[in-house]
């Protein structure tokens, strides 16, 4: 039922585009459809970070020069440390839903670890996606292959305020989008 439900508003909504309507496990870490939730793929962009200029990490001020961009099919992130990517797929969350993301068990059996995050009703764009590789080696993430699962949450009745009514710093986000105070 839960799969059946994502995909009729993926389909009639555009609740996630682009929309794979089953599992894709053809040599691949698999994306798309599950029984509960949706397989997404992290897009060919990332920002990893590095200590080269001895920046600060400061959620209320963040500086572009803690980490370096890359466009590539394979990014490396580096032992201990941390990247940045965005799904491929733009996601509109409907009123009546809480959306959580998690990640697979494919990357976390390598030590690569997915930040938790919610995507709340009403909340539409490109997922920044977080990466920490807990391992004193490098790693791979793999682009347009999954890298995390959604998990939908669908209410009996839409909530009072969505994301979008007031006005969320993240709402609409495209591409890999920076921490906003």
């Amino acid at each position: 039922m839960a799969d059946r439900w994502i995909k009729e508003c993926a389909e009639k909504d555009e609740m996630i585009n682009p929309f794979v309507a089953k599992q894709n496990r053809n040599g691949v870490i698999s994306y798309g459809l599950s029984s509960y939730g949706y397989d997404a793929r992290v897009a060919d962009e990332f920002k990893i970070f590095t200590n080269v200029n001895n920046a600060m990490v400061d959620p209320k001020s963040f500086s572009e020069s803690s980490f370096v961009d890359r466009k590539t099919d394979v990014c490396i992130i580096p032992p201990n440390s941390f990247v940045l990517g965005r799904t491929v797929e733009y996601f509109k969350i409907p009123k009546d839903c809480l959306v959580i993301c998690v990640g697979k068990s494919t990357y976390a059996r390598c030590g690569i670890i997915v930040n938790v995050t919610p995507l709340e009703p009403g909340w539409e764009g490109h997922v920044t996606l977080e990466f920490s590789n807990t391992t004193p080696l490098p790693a791979k993430l793999y682009a347009n292959e999954g890298v995390c699962q959604f998990l939908f949450f669908k209410s009996d009745e839409t909530c009072e305020v969505t994301y979008g009514d007031r006005s969320g710093k993240y709402m609409g986000q495209t591409g890999i989008t920076l921490p906003k105070l």
